[in-house]
């Protein structure tokens, strides 16, 4: 008998305490999910989903009466969040699906166990925990979580047309639990119905997407999408610039500490190309600061390893801080792929990593003049303002930045009277 009932998320004083509340009285409440699954692979437990044979009206009855805090987040779908101590639980009454279109489903409340685990979309997601802490599994998850095989419930193609964003959340979910070859027949079903990813809101595919690039090792994942079709699906741009950085990427992450970023992971299977960057994030409604990234780093240099220290200075102050980190980084994971036994590559390597920590540390400094200085000089307001502050910031950067105040005053002064 697998069990839950002596990890501590599950001992909860909170979680019982909701527990309590849903089994009294002919009703019954069990832990489902995400807790369940995490707990038994001795990962982290996070955000704790219930799933209950009360209707979202009664629950929320009950915890008024026990002065529980019940929010209706979706009490339309079943589904009432309630809050212990800061603690928020999220309660949903079983289901059954009546219609679906592929994005959404319209459904029944059910008290139907196996309903309403065979209307969710992968076996590992949909293990139950009761209040003693036995888990319950009605769709083969515990055997398919063992050998770490992400499998659909049921027939893959059928669970695929309910809702097509599970094509993505197949390859996510082999991203962060799945090990060896993805199940053949899910596979297949993804493969097939790869064009109606295209009926999917922009916002769900890219949830997707970033979630599937930070996982610890996407690279499996992204190697199967890629042969069967999917990652040209969502990302086109990918399809002639590849995937093939992100194993070095990857190995320079775990090495060097670097933290999962899915948009590093981004950058490294698509050109640095700034127009098709910017449709890119216009497709996929990126938020604004997750195009500024992509922008930075498409506009930024290339460096070269062997660059001095006061000319990266001043490259540092003409370009984004991160885009010319995402140039590094990049730079640096391919090199460190090539530098085993090569030591001309090991060498780049040490470079690269220097640069790359003078770039954490780099605070840019002021320029010094203003344009109040300039027309101070007497010259008129204009675009001549401009191109002599733009002249004195030259010889500024080419000194190294140490030109100060006075002396920069005294060379405007002159270039202003020449």
């Amino acid at each position: 008998m697998t069990s839950v009932a002596d990890e501590a998320w599950f001992r909860d004083e909170a979680l019982q305490r909701v527990l309590a509340l849903l089994d009294a009285d002919g009703g019954e409440g069990r832990v489902v999910g995400g807790a369940v699954r995490n707990s038994l692979m001795g990962l982290p437990v996070a955000d704790i989903d219930i799933a209950t044979t009360l209707l979202p009206e009664t629950v929320v009855e009950r915890a008024e009466a026990a002065g529980i805090k019940a929010v209706p987040t979706g009490i339309a779908h079943g589904t009432v969040t309630l809050v212990i101590d800061g603690k928020p639980f999220e309660i949903t009454t079983l289901r059954r699906d009546v219609e679906t279109d592929g994005r959404r489903a319209v459904v029944a409340f059910s008290r139907d166990w196996q309903a309403d685990a065979e209307r969710r979309d992968l076996t590992i997601n949909a293990l139950y925990a009761s209040a003693d802490g036995v888990v319950v599994d009605l769709v083969g998850g515990l055997a398919d979580l063992e050998r770490r095989n992400i499998r659909f419930i049921g027939d893959a193609a059928t669970r695929i047309a309910e809702d097509h964003l599970r094509i993505l959340r197949f390859f996510r979910f082999f991203a962060y639990y799945g090990t060896g070859r993805p199940d053949a027949e899910g596979l297949r079903a993804c493969a097939a119905a790869k064009s109606k990813i295209s009926t999917l809101s922009a916002e769900r595919v890219w949830s997707e997407m970033k979630k599937l690039l930070a996982a610890p090792d996407p690279g499996r994942a992204l190697l199967w999408m890629r042969q069967i079709g999917i990652l040209t699906e969502v990302l086109p741009e990918t399809e002639k610039w590849g995937i093939d950085a992100i194993p070095g990427l990857i190995a320079a992450e775990q090495a060097l500490g670097w933290p999962a970023e899915a948009l590093l992971r981004l950058a490294a299977i698509v050109p640095p190309d700034a127009a098709r960057l910017a449709k890119l994030a216009e497709r996929l409604r990126l938020s604004k600061a997750e195009g500024a990234y992509l922008q930075a780093w498409a506009n930024a240099p290339i460096v070269k390893d062997d660059i001095s220290e006061a000319a990266f200075d001043r490259l540092l102050y003409r370009h984004d801080q991160t885009g010319v980190a995402v140039r590094l980084k990049l730079a640096l994971a391919v090199a460190r792929s090539k530098a085993e036994g090569d030591f001309e590559e090991m060498a780049r390597v040490a470079r690269l990593g220097k640069l790359l920590e003078r770039t954490a540390n780099w605070k840019k400094p002021a320029f010094p003049l203003n344009g109040a200085d300039a027309l101070a000089t007497g010259v008129n307001p204009g675009p001549r303002v401009g191109e002599l502050l733009g002249k004195i910031e030259q010889e500024w950067l080419d000194g190294n930045f140490l030109m100060n105040r006075a002396s920069l005053l005294a060379r405007l002064k002159d270039l202003a009277n020449a």
